[in-house]
């Protein structure tokens, strides 16, 4: 899953010496810092248990439903992921990069107060700065609203004028269409008390928020299909819509309830309002309507044109993040395109619980060690030569040593899981999904799994260390990439009709060109800090006795009649063959 990733903003010379010299700034910096490190932990946490909830209530589901119903619910999702995509991600990404306006303190005068006049008033017109900004941010977000209702007209237009015949014949599809779009509506209308909690670092409330939303949706969504297998009625994707619409529910109750707190204390509105009345709510009295930095006094003209800029990159973002759901939409049909999610919700199961979170904390990480101790790329030079080359040197052994243990865990991936893997998903998908191919498919995804490791933090690296101009060049051979991804999906998928499995190649060809790009670029960053960073590092000590370890497993499993990706006529008895073998290899890992 691919993430936008934003450059930290420029801070001059000037503001570092202030900031350096304030104790205040200090404390305030550090306060902040610590939130958002206890906040991160807090989501990775909140992550792993909704994806467990979500995990357990799929695998119940699984019993209702069949290949081509989930392949036509992964449709309706990428819809509504692409209305809220439209709608919400470019505004995000400018909210968070918007300047803070807590230095500016508006006065009757029209200019900063001196004396001690001045000095009193400073922190009540800080609390009306804070006011102002929180507005500004909450009037930004209700534009999602009017791009959501937007966004879910067109692309269910889109959607229902060009879907196939059998996708069009499942029963209430067009019902939960509508619903689907609604319940996108519903949730951009939590995004106002959403950012600016966000905005205020409070992680709280979207961990109660996001906990309490899948749990409802896991319920409503289990709840209507089994009632209507009770009933002997076929729902088609309706409860998938249901629950989607109590997801949505349940994020506007919790961020309203704790977002108009906030609002009440703070002294600033949920709903759009003039930045003038917030101001003059408070100790300062006067804040011109004609403030240039304001269109109409509602929205932060900053904010607002970076927004703009901006919808052009979520365009093309988009269509590589779900470039894959696309492709098999329209080359594939719902048969396939169910299997294929199947694989791939239990395939990229361990990069969303382990190397996402890896990813993140690597990209902080190499982001603090770098930021300030790196030769640009217009040459300049740090002024501790010495001490810039040593965290250099440290970077580039810590990469070595996470990319390392990234081949040695891939070995092991690509080994056992083709084995075992399919064995599993016989055991809790049941035997109908089994003989439908799954198995297969998720045999290969294996192959697939390292190479999204390997780009996760070869990225993550680029990301932190890259300039503006350098990102900019990578977004390019992203496009490249993109291009060479749909030509070869289309020889795979409607020459070679290799359905979901072709797809799996497909991914594994694009994920390759990216690593590619990567590498090059690690190189050349590191080449131009004068370290050298060597590949044959990479490589594991005692590589002749992992193959030979590698070639007994294999042959051990073949003579006891386990092959990857086939249905077995003895599930459990063959799960225990591959535990046991599997224990000792590790062990040689």
């Amino acid at each position: 899953m691919a993430s936008l990733h934003k450059l930290p903003p420029d801070t001059s010379s000037a503001a570092k010496a202030t900031a350096s010299s304030s104790p205040i700034h200090t404390k305030e910096t550090t306060e902040k810092t610590g939130s958002a490190v206890r906040g991160a932990s807090l989501l990775i946490i909140l992550q792993i248990a909704s994806r467990a909830i979500t995990f357990v209530a799929n695998q119940l589901l699984l019993r209702f439903l069949t290949a081509q119903l989930l392949g036509v619910s992964t449709q309706l999702e990428v819809y509504y992921l692409s209305v809220l995509f439209f709608a919400r991600e470019s505004l995000r990404v400018a909210v968070q990069r918007q300047e803070t306006i807590e230095g500016t303190n508006y006065h009757d005068d029209g200019g900063r107060t001196n004396g001690a006049t001045g000095r009193n008033r400073e922190p009540e017109n800080k609390v009306v700065a804070n006011a102002v900004e929180s507005q500004s941010i909450v009037n930004i977000a209700h534009l999602s609203v009017c791009l959501g209702l937007a966004s879910s007209l067109g692309l269910a237009w889109a959607y229902l004028r060009y879907v196939d015949i059998a996708t069009a014949s499942t029963p209430y599809l067009d019902t939960a269409l509508r619903i689907y779009g609604l319940a996108a509506l519903v949730e951009l209308l939590s995004e106002p008390a959403f950012v600016v909690l966000q905005h205020r670092l409070r992680f709280g409330p979207r961990a109660a928020a996001e906990s309490i939303a899948t749990f409802l949706r896991c319920l409503v969504t289990f709840g209507a299909a089994n009632w209507g297998w009770k009933q002997s009625l076929d729902l088609g994707v309706l409860p998938f819509a249901l629950g989607q619409l109590a997801y949505g529910l349940g994020l506007l109750a919790v961020y309203v309830s704790y977002g108009s707190r906030l609002a009440k204390s703070e002294g600033f509105s949920l709903f759009p309002r003039h930045v003038t009345e917030v101001a003059i709510s408070g100790p300062v009295e006067k804040l011109s309507s004609k403030n240039k930095n304001y269109v109409l006094g509602y929205f932060f003209t900053p904010t607002l044109q970076l927004a703009s800029s901006l919808m052009s990159q979520s365009l093309a973002k988009h269509i590589l993040t779900q470039g894959d759901t696309f492709l098999v939409s329209i080359l594939s049909d719902p048969r396939s395109q169910g299997v294929y999610a199947l694989a791939n919700n239990y395939g990229s199961l361990l990069a969303r619980l382990v190397f996402q979170p890896i990813e993140e904390s690597s990209r902080n990480y190499f982001s603090k060690l770098l930021s300030s101790t790196l030769t640009s790329a217009a040459g300049e030079q740090p002024k501790d030569k010495e001490a810039a080359k040593a965290q250099v040197r440290k970077a580039r052994s810590d990469l070595q040593a996470l990319l390392k243990f990234y081949v040695l865990l891939s070995v092991v991936v690509v080994s056992i899981g083709p084995y075992a893997a399919p064995l599993l998903v016989q055991i809790i998908a049941g035997p109908r999904w089994a003989g439908s191919g799954a198995g297969g498919v998720l045999a290969r995804y294996c192959l697939y799994i390292p190479l999204l490791a390997v780009n996760g933090v070869a990225e993550a690296f680029v990301s932190s260390v890259a300039t503006k101009s350098e990102v900019y060049r990578q977004s390019l051979w992203m496009g490249i990439f993109s291009l060479a991804f749909a030509m070869a999906g289309f020889v795979s998928l409607y020459i070679l009709d290799l359905g979901a499995v072709g797809l799996v190649y497909v991914n594994a060809i694009n994920m390759l060109c990216r690593i590619t790009w990567s590498s090059a670029f690690i190189y050349h960053y590191f080449q131009r800090n004068n370290v050298k960073f060597g590949w044959s590092g990479l490589i594991p000590k005692g590589t002749a006795l992992h193959v030979l370890g590698t070639t007994v497993l294999w042959g051990i499993l073949s003579k006891a009649g386990i092959s990857a990706g086939d249905v077995s006529s003895h599930v459990f008895r063959d799960l225990m063959v591959v535990g046991a073998v599997a224990v000792p290899y590790v062990g040689l890992m």
